[in-house]
């Protein structure tokens, strides 16, 4: 799966708590994310794409914008294959 495959969905997650976040959108930035959300989103990330994150990836970086977590979760499913 391409990471336009997988922006789709974490876009429609994320909107529901920073409308209108473009892609490139720093998350943290715009005020989207606190610590109920965080973990959230965590989860959805690994439920909605088969995936377990490790503690190396919870680094802020890769959770800062839609297109850094498209990113995060195209690597984790190559690296399954």
């Amino acid at each position: 799966m391409g990471t336009d495959g997988i922006k789709p969905r974490l876009r429609e997650f994320c909107s529901l708590r920073a409308p209108g976040l473009s892609d490139e959108d720093d998350i943290f930035e715009v005020g989207g994310v606190n610590s109920l959300f965080a973990i959230e989103l965590l989860t959805f990330v690994e439920e909605s794409f088969s995936i377990a994150l490790e503690d190396e990836d919870l680094e802020r970086k890769n959770f800062s914008s839609i297109n850094a977590m498209a990113v995060l979760v195209g690597r984790k499913l190559d690296a399954q294959r």
